[in-house]
């Protein structure tokens, strides 16, 4: 492929069709490997492919924010036509550059890789960037990019589920920001990790206070009426820390990549899926013995909260090794150009009227079951925010087996900055951790985070860890920033390791496949 720094005689669509067919053929080429099958005596795809070479060149080393919007990065962004995808489909990346400049886009997929986090799957380009129109503000205050795609490429056959980054490079400032999607599969698993990338994208300011929390009026806005898109880059993150690497990444890289880096370094068999997977597609459930809810996982559809709710009726074991999980209730809606599911909106809540001790408006919404503590076991409450200790109640319990836990023993600061309490009234339901949260070491805020297990119907279990900072307690992978506010976690810890072994081998020894 012919590469060039110039953008001189070309306009926007010529330069955008003439490198859209090289990328596409080249990659068309590249995915003719036969399908990964693995026999009976072979490790699970994740051990082969951390055993290839990992490197750090995923993690970006010139990224800003313009001061004036204080989350795009305009220099250098984009987005990708799709959150997620099978091998052999094709993934459009929308970019723009202002000024113009020409750019790379290198393909990684995010791991363990021996420590490195990352393997360099392909390079793409160069492209002769341009700059290309911010969207008008739309009803309900959208903001949806129908950007000039600069490259479409197939997933090559032989690529394994994961997280994959797209870094974008221009060429003589050496300006860098990500895009970010999920390769998925349809094999047998033990694991499925669910991303949140709807959270990601309703936390996404891009250009600026576009999120799905500010209405006009207030930037902190919990009522309806306000869509975001996918179709728009992921500005920097915009609350509790300065995360550079959060540019163009969602929220991966902060609260979920400790916990990928850590089952894969394990060598555990996990597949990778987005928000929208759980909410088109409850069939590929069935393909899991357990199913993996990650991080900061608030925004789900009544699609997403049923299917998973048959598949727990079915057999299938449950983590949420997450916080603040089901909370806002979303409703999908196609974009301007009619493809579905690109564009959200809060219309409820899954708990009741005043649990969460309102935010601005959301006493505006729907409060009606289901609830959120019927699917998790425990669900957001007054406060919601805080920090605290996760302080071991029930010591005899399997969970805490060889961990040398007894009651009221803590590990510092692993509950924040938002949490689950108000436990469920579900039969067999055990409340293994809980304890007062604080706006502040010594300051408590009267709420109470309450982690649980509770029985499904076929000696499945269902397990709620009522915290965001469950992988802070795992791993500390590269680029990792520690959070701190309210209280702060202390980083890997032994019996967050036990305790987790001894969940996901629980979930494995039960789950509906198996037999």
């Amino acid at each position: 492929m012919k590469r060039s720094n110039s953008t001189d005689g070309l306009n926007r669509r010529d330069a955008i069709k003439g490198l859209l067919g090289t990328v596409a053929g080249a990659s068309l080429a590249a995915c003719r490997s036969p399908q990964f099958q693995r026999s009976s005596n072979e490790p699970n795809p994740v051990v082969l492919e951390n055993s290839r070479k990992g490197t750090r060149d995923w993690m970006l080393t010139k990224t800003g924010v313009d001061p004036a919007t204080k989350f795009r990065c305009s220099t250098i962004e984009g987005y990708c036509s799709r959150t997620s995808l099978s091998s052999g489909e094709s993934i459009r990346f929308h970019v723009s550059c202002n000024p113009a400049a020409a750019f790379e886009i290198d393909l990684f997929r995010l791991g363990y890789y021996g420590g490195a986090g990352g393997r360099h799957m392909v390079s793409l380009g160069p492209f002769a960037g341009l700059p290309q129109q911010d969207p008008n503000i739309g009803k309900k205050r959208l903001r949806d990019c129908q950007w000039e795609p600069c490259a479409e490429f197939v997933i090559p056959r032989d690529w394994v589920s994961g997280v994959y980054l797209g870094k974008l490079t221009a060429a003589q400032s050496g300006w860098q920001s990500y895009v970010i999607f999920i390769v998925r599969d349809d094999r047998r698993a033990d694991f499925m990790f669910q991303c949140s990338d709807t959270t990601w994208q309703a936390y996404n300011r891009w250009p600026s206070q576009f999120a799905l929390y500010d209405n006009g009026e207030h930037q902190w806005w919990w009522g309806g009426d306000v869509q975001v898109s996918f179709n728009r880059p992921y500005g920097k993150y915009c609350q509790i820390f300065d995360a550079p690497l959060s540019t163009g990444s969602g929220e991966f890289l902060l609260w979920e990549f400790p916990v990928a880096f850590w089952l894969e370094a394990n060598g555990y068999d996990v597949t990778y899926v987005s928000n929208l997977d759980l909410h088109a597609n409850p069939k590929a459930l069935s393909r899991a013995k357990g199913f993996l809810s990650v991080g900061h996982d608030e925004y789900w559809s009544i699609e997403m909260f049923r299917n998973l709710q048959s598949a727990i009726a079915g057999g299938l074991s449950v983590a949420f090794l997450s916080g603040n999980a089901v909370c806002g209730r979303i409703l999908f809606a196609p974009d301007s150009a009619g493809s579905p599911r690109r564009v959200f909106e809060r219309v409820g809540v899954f708990g009741p009227s005043g649990g969460t001790r309102e935010f601005v408006a959301m006493d505006t919404l729907r409060h009606e079951r289901p609830y959120a503590n019927e699917l998790v076991g425990a669900h957001s409450t007054g406060p919601v925010t805080g920090g605290a200790d996760w302080s071991c109640t029930a010591p005899d319990h399997w969970l805490f087996s060889g961990t040398g836990m007894k009651k009221g023993d803590g590990i510092p600061g692993l509950v924040g900055w938002e949490w689950h309490g108000d436990p469920a009234n579900i039969p067999g339901l055990e409340i293994v951790a809980s304890g007062p949260t604080y706006s502040a070491p010594g300051q408590p805020n009267d709420g109470t985070f309450t982690a649980t297990v509770y029985p499904g119907p076929k000696g499945n279990i269902v397990f709620n860890a009522a915290t965001i900072w469950w992988g802070d307690g795992l791993s500390e992978p590269p680029g990792y920033i520690r959070p701190s506010v309210y209280t702060t976690p202390q980083g890997p810890d032994r019996r967050v390791h036990q305790i987790t072994r001894n969940l996901l081998e629980r979930m494995r020894s039960v789950g509906p496949s198996s037999a």
